[in-house]
């Protein structure tokens, strides 16, 4: 373990990137933290030019992507390209044409339940998806290029498995997956390690806690249950309600991310004179988790607020408590150290301020004229 504390103190020597003039590749841009990046990222760099991929599939309401992209289309620095990642011509004719120096990868097939029933889509996602990503890096220093200065990767939280230390550290042990959605995660965090060992690619992979706020992924917990709720219908409460999550605000996760892409671990050798990794992980989370029960009332409470339910809405009679599903952790806890000792950042937007949000978003978004 101590020779792993001192490879990841050397590797935090960073190049501070400015993102202004670069040319910025996001793929997942359709995604739920895709789109805010990218929104953000193109408001704050007018001269960057921000190139956004995504395959837009339908795991979950197209409308809702289709309703990202909507908002993204106005942006005079952004350009949209639907492609999949999986297609390794397109993507190597992508970085061929734009030649991003800064490169995002956020895409990927999500959820841990869905990942038991629907293997295969994760393999390609996941998997050859990132391979391809990786590979178009690789090639972009062919010929003296300068190439991509730094690749950020979407990680996950699923990594850490069924660790029983809490909070999860980067310099945990994450050998026992839970699930493929977690095997998929941890595999993209070696293949990364790999190239920017063989082939001095910098790059930071990011293990994101439960993510949450307006225009999010249905199939998140607190969208879930709202729409339950909104139709009558029981939500269920898994572990009989013994969970914690660390979760995680939206924009909390995009100022994080930003702050990340400006810090890429910096190209040095090591003793033996070859390329030491430029290799860097973190995780982002509210580093405070919330029982699900604590949860499921701060929700009830917003959503009666923002007049998604009615004030004599029984919720009692629309609960239910189960057993822990497969693939299921009793509680994400990240801490979040290194991200505040490296770049002085820590979410801190609280779960009652971004519930509110979302039930407002919610309201507008689904209820409108209702």
């Amino acid at each position: 373990m101590a020779l792993f504390h001192n490879w990841y103190n050397i590797n935090m020597a960073k190049n501070h990137l400015n993102l202004q003039d670069k040319t910025i590749l996001i793929t997942g841009v359709a995604g739920f933290i895709g789109a805010a990046l990218a929104q953000r990222v193109c408001r704050e760099n007018p001269s960057a030019k921000i190139i956004g991929l995504d395959s837009v599939n339908d795991y979950y309401d197209v409308s809702l992507k289709e309703y990202r992209l909507k908002d993204l289309s106005k942006l005079s620095n952004f350009t949209f390209i639907k492609g999949n990642l999986a297609d390794k011509n397109l993507i190597d004719d992508v970085f061929a044409k734009y030649q991003p120096q800064v490169v995002v990868n956020l895409a990927a097939q999500a959820g841990v339940r869905y990942s038991i029933t629907n293997p295969a889509v994760y393999i390609e996602a996941n998997l050859i998806g990132f391979y391809n990503i990786l590979e178009a890096c690789r090639h972009s220093y062919d010929n003296g290029k300068t190439g991509v200065e730094h690749l950020v990767y979407a990680s996950s939280s699923s990594v850490y498995g069924s660790n029983k230390k809490v909070p999860y550290a980067v310099e945990d042990k994450v050998d026992n997956p839970v699930s493929l959605y977690a095997a998929t995660k941890k595999s993209n965090e070696l293949l990364a390690h790999a190239y920017s060992k063989l082939y001095n690619i910098p790059s930071t992979g990011l293990r994101f806690f439960t993510v949450y706020g307006p225009a999010g992924r249905p199939d998140m917990a607190y969208f879930g249950f709202t729409n339950k709720l909104v139709k009558g219908e029981k939500i269920k409460i898994f572990n009989f309600g013994n969970c914690k999550r660390d979760f995680t605000y939206i924009e909390d996760i995009v100022e994080g991310i930003i702050l990340v892409m400006q810090g890429a671990p910096k190209r040095q050798n090591g003793d033996d004179g070859l390329p030491f990794p430029p290799y860097a992980l973190y995780n982002i989370g509210n580093n405070s988790p919330e029982n699900l029960l604590d949860f499921v009332r701060i929700l009830q409470e917003e959503l009666i607020s923002a007049g998604v339910l009615s004030k004599d809405y029984d919720f009692e009679a629309h609960k239910e408590l189960v057993p822990m599903q497969a693939g299921d952790v009793p509680i994400t806890y990240a801490d979040t150290s290194s991200l505040e000792k490296d770049f002085g950042f820590k979410p801190h937007t609280t779960l009652r301020e971004g519930l509110r949000r979302f039930a407002k978003w919610y309201k507008d978004f689904y209820l409108k004229g209702n």
